[in-house]
Order: C-alpha cells, then sequence, then structure tokens
C-alpha cells in the first residue's frame, strides 16, 4: 500500500504523540482483563494480540487476564448442562467447574497465548492453579432486605473469591520476555479447584502488583451519566457519588467495584474500556484522548494518568 504525504504525516503525529507515554511507562506493570468482544470478533483478537506484544517490545510489563463466559455457556450447552447465574455470578457444581477447567484453562488460554506467540510475543499461559498463583476461598453470596429478618446465605458451588496472588510468580515472568496469560481458576486450602470472575482476578493481581494500571475491557464505551455522556475521567470520590446516587447500577456496579478497590488499594489509575474498538488497549495506553473511563485516587484529574 502506497501512503498519500497526508497519511504518512498522520502516522507520524501519532507516533510523536505516543512517545512521552513510552517513556513513561517504561518498566510499569500494566494488567489487562480481556473479554467481550475483543476475545469473539477475529480483526479485534488480532489487534489485542499486537498491541500487547508492542507493550512489551517498548518496555512495559503486560499481564493479561482473560475471562471466556460465553464459550463456557456454548460447551455446557453441548452437553445438555443447565446454566444457572446468582447475582451475575455463574452456579458451579462438580460437572460445571470440569467445563470451566476445560475452556478457561485450555481452549480460551492457549487460544490467546498462540495469538501472542503468532505476533512476536512470548506469551505463557497459567490458571491460578499452577505454584499456587491464585489463592482463593469459597464465595458465599448474602441476601437481606427489610423482609427478611435474618440474612439469606447462598451457595453457588465452586466459586471463588481471591485471598492471595502469588506475586513472585508474576514478577518472575514479567521481568523476563514472557507475557503471562492468566485463567481465572483458584485453589482453595483443601486443594478445592474455585471459579473466579476475572474482573475480580485482574483486580487483585493488580493491586498485589502495585500496578501502573488496571485496564477492563467492556462491550461499551465507558461509564456514562443519566443523560447518557461518556464519563471520561473520575476521582474514587466521584465515583462513590455516582453509584450512591444510582447513576451506577446492575450489572457495571461488580466491574466498577473491581476498578474502585484497585485504585484505593495501590492502583495508580483504573480504565474501563471500549473493546470493540480496534486497537483499544493501545488508544487508551499510548494517546492522549483514550477510549473509555478513567478512574484514579486523586481529586484532580485530566483523562490520561
Amino acid at each position: 500500500m502506497t501512503l498519500t504525504r497526508d497519511s504518512a504525516i498522520n502516522i507520524a503525529s501519532v507516533l510523536s504523540e505516543a512517545l512521552p507515554y513510552i517513556q513513561r511507562f517504561t518498566g510499569k506493570t500494566i494488567v489487562i482483563k480481556y473479554g467481550g468482544n475483543a476475545m469473539i470478533d477475529e480483526t479485534l483478537k488480532q489487534g489485542f494480540a499486537r498491541d500487547v506484544v508492542l507493550m512489551k517490545l517498548v518496555g512495559m510489563k503486560p499481564v493479561v487476564v482473560h475471562g471466556g463466559g460465553p464459550q463456557i455457556g456454548t460447551l455446557l450447552e453441548a452437553l445438555h448442562i443447565e446454566s444457572r447465574f446468582v447475582d451475575g455470578m455463574r452456579v458451579t457444581d462438580s460437572q460445571t467447574m470440569d467445563v470451566v477447567q476445560m475452556v478457561l484453562g485450555g481452549a480460551v488460554n492457549q487460544d490467546i497465548v498462540n495469538l501472542i506467540n503468532k505476533s512476536g510475543g512470548k506469551a505463557v499461559g497459567l490458571t491460578g492453579k499452577d505454584a499456587e498463583l491464585i489463592k482463593a476461598r469459597k464465595m458465599l453470596i448474602e441476601r437481606s432486605g427489610p423482609e427478611v429478618q435474618t440474612p439469606e446465605i447462598i451457595d453457588i458451588g465452586q466459586v471463588g473469591e481471591v485471598v492471595d496472588i502469588n506475586r513472585d510468580l508474576v514478577d518472575l515472568l514479567t521481568s523476563s520476555d514472557i507475557i503471562p496469560v492468566i485463567a481465572p481458576i483458584g485453589i482453595g486450602e483443601d486443594n478445592e479447584t474455585y471459579n473466579i470472575n476475572a474482573d475480580l482476578v485482574a483486580g487483585k493481581i493488580a493491586e498485589k502488583l502495585s500496578a501502573e494500571k488496571l485496564i477492563l475491557l467492556t462491550n461499551i464505551a465507558g461509564l456514562q451519566d443519566k443523560a447518557g455522556n461518556l464519563l471520561t475521567g473520575l476521582s474514587s470520590d466521584e465515583v462513590d457519588r455516582l453509584i450512591a446516587d444510582g447513576t451506577i447500577t446492575g450489572g457495571m456496579l461488580p466491574k466498577i467495584d473491581c476498578a474502585l478497590s484497585a485504585v484505593k488499594n495501590g492502583v495508580v489509575s483504573s480504565h474501563i474500556i471500549d473493546g470493540r474498538v480496534p486497537h483499544a488497549v493501545l488508544l487508551e495506553v499510548l494517546t492522549d484522548e483514550g477510549v473509555g473511563t478513567l478512574i484514579t485516587n486523586r481529586e484532580t484529574i485530566g483523562h490520561k494518568e
């Protein structure tokens, strides 16, 4: 393809804009939760892999944590196993857990590893069971309300929450040429295997590593106010107010809680970005405008941190 003069100037301008961000984030850990359309659309998948490889080549330390809910659902349906959810969490009995491990720890994880490696990177796939990377415990859901005299405790099976992260293992990989690709499966003290929400795992890994950024890919443009306007830069206090006044509700709440916890526990900034945009990760990290909502613990911010 022959570039026009204007196209060449535009490319040079973009590269020049990226330079200060490359300098700023060299040596910094960036945890990316990979999911949504970016995991399904072939063009977006290729673009994501190239983004992660480029980040590594310019000196950043990307860590990828992936989901796989739709893929799990598809296989469960093929096996005639019912999918049930409580408060957005997949009820996970032993049979479902076998499928979760097969999909997350096998097919999905290795697909991402292969994409990164074909793009010139050196990725290694892991689950939280490898070297006890993700120590977990059983999650119990508590429901309460004015009509309930005592809180109802709901057991949703082998669904876990993060107790601890093996930082030494992740540091060993990121300090070399390796890009870790982590499936959100944890191991308990009783050697029980746990299915864990990928956003939650990404957030806890970012906290444990004192990451520069936590990036959560979604299928929406980012956080919006009640009028539908995109909120690009928010402090943690502003997010708390948006939750309190009902602007942030429903399915977005767990993702926001994860991003908010990260910035309150040592992560410099969290980003909820539109994974439907090609090269969304690079646009968020290396350009002035970005493609989503940034959350930081600082009071006065612009879009970029």
